[in-house]
């Protein structure tokens, strides 16, 4: 998986459209297709701010952005739609089974178990859905 360093000929939408893409397959399309009849417009503010800006940045490679992004969408405990999209990326950049499940089971010690089994039987819906 390549880092998408920014590039000063690519606007920030379509460098954010571009690594949502690599990194997500077609869940930006998805969120486009869902946001179209109620606010078009805050879909490009996902693919410029987080994708264009954030995650194409040099300091951390893909793999390392999607173990702290599901760390933290485990850690807030109401983002199980996102934490599973997060996992989804994180299998898709590189990341294994079992370290997805290790960074859940990690919540425990700083959000709590409640946090930490949520995170867990979101995680088993993505892989019931990656083997079927």
């Amino acid at each position: 998986m390549t880092q998408h360093f920014p590039n000063a000929d690519e606007g920030r939408l379509e460098r954010g459209k571009r690594a949502l893409a690599e990194i997500d397959g077609r869940a930006g399309q998805n969120v486009t297709d869902a946001l179209a009849d109620i606010a078009p417009e805050f879909a490009n503010y996902l693919f410029e701010f987080p994708f264009g800006d954030i995650y194409s940045r040099s300091g951390l490679d893909l793999r390392a952005r999607e173990i702290a992004t599901i760390a933290a969408l485990a850690a807030l405990g109401n983002a199980t739609p996102q934490l599973k999209v997060h996992i989804e990326a994180g299998l898709n950049v590189g990341l294994s089974r079992e370290e997805v499940v290790e960074i859940l089971m990690q919540m425990a010690v700083y959000a709590g178990f409640p946090a930490a089994l949520n995170g867990l039987f979101a995680a088993k819906e993505v892989f019931a859905q990656r083997a079927g």
